[in-house]
């Protein structure tokens, strides 16, 4: 893949203000070639994790060697933080140095885990290359891997030097995933970004990788505003442990990540009516929105409500009752205790396709 800097459009760059941990996310084409620009001056290597299957070369402008992981959720296992530790070991990495994680959301979890795991913690410089990682995934700190009771349960909050997102690199994306990382997306239009379908494709990372990096600054560690960038997630992380969606170790997947979390946003809508937080036509709203990526409306035929009632409770956020992010007069907000009646409701509504 080539890139002519001199006839791009110019880059935007966003600050994560985070004090002395502050760094910029890089939006555009080409971006990934200012990598050498945020290489600390204490790292003398470079540790490159990626998949051979991206093919985004990067130039750190000192001595690097590639890393490969695995393709898939399978691959965010502690099993690949353990062999990228070793390897890291063999090549000599110190904790002066810095890793660089070339890909998409898979990609980033686990290096980024990795660099916060490694000697305590090692210098990251994230260089997303899917629309899901750009709007989302490589942004905020957030690391983790799966376990087979559900996804992202192990992780670390460990902050990037520097987030590259390369429009570049959507040119070759499957269109499902294009389509998968507008899942991500279409929570903003939800969380306060608007008329984001009138934007270019750049305008629109931008505007939601300003929206998160102002939450992150606000709440880094997710202990309030930052859980409502989970719009959408709960139903989304219950689809994946399922494995109706592309969770950890499951086989005959039928969903993106993106997708489940499309679905998760009309789940929302239709439990905050339920609850009356919302009226019918913002319901209508959130299906107009998901039906203009492109992006499933309905859950998959033959899941289990029951068990998917059971798997929310698993929820990370969920500490005391079943909680969810859920749209309201003032917007997305935390609704805690919210009975299970009301959510096996709003399930039976989303299972029907076209509602």
């Amino acid at each position: 893949m080539t890139s002519d800097l001199s006839s791009a459009p110019p880059l935007t760059r966003v600050p994560v203000d985070l004090g002395d941990r502050s760094y910029e996310i890089v939006i555009g084409h080409g971006a990934r070639h200012l990598v050498s620009e945020f290489i600390p001056a204490s790292a003398r290597r470079a540790a490159i994790v990626t998949q051979r299957n991206i093919g985004v070369v990067v130039d750190p402008g000192i001595p690097s060697q590639i890393f490969y992981m695995e393709d898939g959720e399978e691959a965010k296992s502690l099993a690949t933080i353990a062999e990228l530790s070793r390897a890291f070991v063999s090549f000599g990495l110190t904790r002066a140095d810095v890793v660089i994680a070339v890909g998409g959301g898979v990609v980033t979890d686990a290096a980024g885990f990795a660099a916060a795991c490694y000697h305590r913690g090692v210098g990251l410089i994230n260089v997303s290359t899917s629309m899901l990682g750009q709007v989302d995934a490589a942004i905020g700190g957030k690391t983790a891997v799966n376990l087979p009771e559900g996804k992202n349960l192990v992780g670390a909050f460990w902050q990037p030097i520097a987030v590259l997102c390369d429009t570049e690199t959507l040119v070759t994306l499957p269109e499902r995933e294009r389509r998968s990382g507008c899942g991500e997306m279409a929570k903003y239009a939800f969380l306060g970004v608007e008329n984001l379908d009138q934007l270019s494709i750049e305008e629109q990372i931008a505007a939601c990788a300003r929206l998160k990096a102002e939450v992150v600054s606000e709440d880094e560690r997710e202990g309030n505003r930052r859980m409502l960038l989970n719009y959408g997630h709960t139903l989304a992380h219950a689809l994946e442990a399922a494995g109706f969606a592309d969770g950890p170790g499951r086989e005959g997947i039928d969903l993106r990540h993106g997708e489940a979390v499309a679905i998760g946003l009309l789940f929302a809508a239709h439990l905050a009516r339920l609850l009356g937080r919302i009226d019918d036509a913002r319901v209508a709203r959130h299906y107009e929105v998901v039906r203009s990526y492109g992006l499933p409306t309905a859950l998959p035929v033959g899941v289990n409500h029951g068990e998917l009632l059971r798997l929310m409770g698993h929820d990370k956020k969920a500490t005391d009752g079943l909680l969810f992010i859920l749209d309201g007069p003032r917007g997305a907000e935390i609704v805690r205790g919210v009975p299970d009646e009301a959510v096996l409701a709003a399930l039976a509504l989303v299972s029907v396709a076209g509602h």
